[in-house]
């Protein structure tokens, strides 16, 4: 994302970074080295910056990056500042977080805008931004403007915090997708089928996804799936099995009932807890499940 940012910087500005992994803010120096500032944490981003994004992995992690009394976003001044948060996390906290920018100063903006489109996405630019503001939203076009260099779509979602609740409803039904799909083309392995003949049924036939085209579970199927590069990159399970709570807790909360929710997120929760499958993509539910990755050279037997 921050490479794809780099590539449309407008004329005299740098791009200000900061990131609990050093590898990564190294490689990002090495793209542009005129153009890549390293900041010591994320006060020095705010403070360097007009507008700053960030994207954790846990309510801690973002509740750290903005109130860490040190070295926190609000440790300086947000004057005029636009604060956006591409994070996966519950709602409430997000609200806090709103709640406490507005308290430090009335002419700073947060929004939260959750991403999707994985690791793949993210390398191509193509990116979707689940934006939590209305249409008419003054900032709307300056916000399409920055987001676009890293996402091909931008939606407003309605208001605030619903960029958050459109995440999370698509993650549970991305969840439930990539398990379906799994256990169908598992059927179809096990009953001797090619699942790459099965998988372009789907794809022109009312089982087709994203998950299906693009990420499917199974190795072989998609070339440049993480399946076929031993589930290695994508989106963790253990990140899959986070955001999968909370969208249960989310329908919990308002009173949404949920039939396939809870043996959902078990799959997930024992996937994750898997040597064989934990630190990997998420759609490694198929070696969960117990699928044949060795199904080519089975056919070909």
């Amino acid at each position: 994302m921050a490479v794809n940012l780099l590539k449309k910087l407008y004329d005299g500005s740098k791009l200000h970074v900061y990131d609990v992994d050093d590898g990564a803010l190294f490689r990002l120096k090495q793209e542009a080295p005129e153009l890549v500032h390293i900041c010591d944490n994320a006060r020095e981003v705010a403070k360097s910056s007009v507008c700053k994004g960030n994207s954790g992995n846990t309510q801690a992690h973002v509740r750290n990056v903005y109130l860490d009394p040190g070295s926190g976003v609000l440790s300086t001044s947000v004057d005029d500042k636009i604060l956006v948060d591409c994070s996966t996390i519950d709602t409430a906290t997000s609200l806090d977080l709103a709640k406490q920018v507005r308290q430090r100063s009335n002419t700073a903006a947060f929004y939260d805008a959750p991403v999707s489109g994985g690791s793949l996405g993210a390398a191509a630019g193509t990116l979707t931004f689940m934006l939590g503001c209305t249409e008419d939203d003054p900032k709307l076009a300056l916000l399409k403007d920055l987001l676009s260099a890293m996402g091909s779509n931008i939606i407003p979602c309605g208001g605030f915090s619903f960029g958050l609740t459109a995440k999370l409803c698509n993650n549970y039904c991305s969840g439930l997708i990539a398990i379906a799909t799994a256990e169908a083309l598992d059927i179809g392995i096990k009953s001797g089928m090619d699942p790459s003949v099965l998988a372009r049924v789907f794809s022109s036939s009312t089982a087709q996804s994203t998950i299906n085209d693009k990420w499917n579970p199974v190795p072989g199927v998609c070339p440049n799936a993480p399946a076929s590069n031993g589930y290695a990159g994508g989106f963790k399970v253990q990140l899959m099995k986070k955001d999968f709570t909370l969208a249960v807790e989310a329908a919990d909360r308002v009173g949404a009932q949920l039939r396939l929710g809870a043996s959902g997120l078990r799959v997930y929760q024992e996937a994750s807890e898997d040597e064989r499958c934990r630190d990997l993509d998420s759609r490694v539910v198929f070696r969960y499940i117990g699928g044949d990755e060795d199904w080519k050279e089975k056919l070909k037997a």
